[in-house]
């Protein structure tokens, strides 16, 4: 008996000690980003992987095509402000299913496009809906994750950015060739639509999650997360949209890192727009070949978001201020990334490459910037701050493809490597002139 009693009193111990030992379900969230990320990626630059082709059966100028490429930069930047409004009031179970669905019926829709017009206007349209999903990612990664583990969480689902085109790429490619380059936008469409279905199965914000338990909602609150967001943002007081702009537009914090990602991002849309047909038109790689190398930039590119994020983390419990612990890995991976001038050097496509590699490791090593919008954001305004951010970053969505269009002089591409190099030398200059203290901002 006396036995019994003892196992039954082990059991309940066993069970309370279960109860008070945090659930790991955010990361299972960081998956789900992971994934999400990956099909937005897929969906921003599948037409660069076509592009090549594509320019060739529809006769375009390099003029015309970097017009083309731009096009979804247009809309994705335009609608960055209105899109955050949205993501400050409407949960993200809901908003980011929507969005999801909606982009990736219009790259499918693309397969079906017979004009260049068409291709335009799709290309618009998926700007357009796409434009919530980082400020979308930056809200949920708020509530879910604290302080010490959010650069981490962020430069894992940012890599899949780059993790997803590296190994994706070389495939796609092999499929452009096989089945040519309307099946690329039908095949990313359609596996887009199915994972909208599964994130709005499967996500729910914490305080309405079966799968984590108040300790785990303790550790992120604790922490410096906000668990109880959706709650907070539905009871928060109604402010005007300019009233907030004047917030988020009249701190010179957040404009340094606002120039600082307009510097980080020119060095992600020259890889996501024109360096397939870098590769293949002035460097002159078979388009299988091309696949094969261009995979290999941004294998470097996941490796550097990934230390990045986690060595940033990683000084951060070190006791390091959240200031030098987030500057380091930007300022050092803005400067790797200005190496990119260094490929006008070479002929040797494997030393041109390894420039490449070099300088989009910088770009991922650098890609923690929304753990910092995440830190200095007013805690009502996250998702506003996020979306002008993003609208001032991506910017560089439309300039880049259009400038390197315009810099390109006959067979040579010496003057756009160089116009990217400065851009990185840009935001360096904005970390560490402008931006200051990382803390967050009082309204």
């Amino acid at each position: 008996m006396v036995s019994i009693v003892r196992n039954e009193d082990l059991l309940e111990e066993e069970q309370v000690r279960s109860l008070k030992q945090p659930t790991r379900h955010r990361f299972f969230i960081g998956w789900m980003l992971f994934v999400c990320v990956l099909i937005n990626y897929l969906d921003r630059s599948n037409l660069s992987i076509v592009s090549p082709k594509l320019a060739e059966d529809l006769q375009l100028s390099p003029v015309s095509l970097g017009i083309l490429l731009s096009a979804f930069g247009w809309t994705y930047a335009l609608f960055q402000i209105p899109a955050s409004r949205f993501v400050d009031r409407v949960n993200p179970r809901l908003l980011f299913a929507v969005a999801l669905a909606l982009w990736s019926l219009a790259t499918f829709l693309m397969g079906l496009a017979g004009t260049f017009l068409a291709l335009i206007g799709l290309r618009l349209v998926v700007g357009a809906l796409e434009a919530p999903s980082y400020p979308i990612n930056n809200r949920v990664v708020t509530t879910w994750f604290p302080e010490s583990e959010r650069a981490g969480a962020i430069g894992f689902y940012t890599s899949a950015q780059f993790v997803g085109l590296a190994f994706l790429t070389p495939l796609l490619a092999w499929f452009e060739v096989r089945y040519g380059w309307r099946f690329i936008f039908e095949t990313t469409g359609a596996v887009g639509v199915m994972w909208a279905l599964t994130w709005w199965l499967l996500y729910r914000d914490p305080a309405e999650s079966r799968s984590a338990n108040q300790a785990e909602l303790r550790l992120i609150e604790e922490g410096g997360g906000i668990p109880e967001l959706s709650r907070k943002l539905h009871q928060s007081q109604s402010v005007s949209v300019w009233a907030d702009l004047g917030i988020v537009l009249g701190r010179r914090k957040l404009w340094g890192i606002y120039i600082g990602q307009f510097g980080l991002s020119s060095t992600l849309w020259f890889y996501l727009t024109w360096f397939p047909t870098y590769l293949v038109r002035y460097r002159h790689i078979a388009l299988e070949r091309a696949g094969f190398l261009s995979s290999a930039p941004f294998l470097a590119a996941f490796v550097g978001v990934i230390s990045g994020g986690f060595l940033s983390d990683w000084l951060l419990r070190r006791g390091m201020s959240v200031t030098l612990a987030r500057k380091i890995p930007i300022v050092a991976g803005l400067l790797l990334a200005s190496l990119i001038f260094l490929a006008n050097g070479f002929s040797d496509p494997r030393l041109v490459i390894a420039c490449m590699a070099c300088s989009f490791f910088g770009c991922g090593f650098a890609s923690i910037t929304w753990s910092v919008i995440s830190t200095v954001a007013p805690e009502r305004l996250i998702g506003l701050t996020g979306g002008v951010f993003n609208f001032i970053s991506n910017c560089s969505a439309i300039v880049v493809p259009i400038v390197v269009g315009f810099l390109i002089k006959g067979d040579s591409f010496t003057y756009p490597l160089l116009f990217i190099s400065c851009m990185a030398v840009v935001g360096i200059c904005s970390y560490i002139f402008v931006v200051g203290d990382i803390q967050r901002i009082a309204e």
